[in-house]
């Protein structure tokens, strides 16, 4: 029983987890767009880096790494 309780609980918690990285991945869109209308390639790299480092993460999760 206890492990069935710990198979829900850290599923439970890998869906938060996947909730908070994808208002993370529309944080990091909208500011690579505002990076791209003002033409700031330091910006853009950073955003795309993170970009990058957040589809690896929901990879991962998604057992696709």
């Amino acid at each position: 029983m206890k492990q069935v309780v710990h198979v829900i609980r850290k599923t439970d918690v890998e869906k938060e987890y996947v909730k908070m990285l994808n208002l993370e991945l529309d944080y990091e869109l909208a500011t690579l767009y505002d990076a791209i209308q003002q033409e700031d390639e330091e910006q853009m790299m950073k955003s795309k880096k993170r970009l990058m480092e957040i589809r690896h993460e929901l990879e991962v999760l998604n057992g696709f790494a």
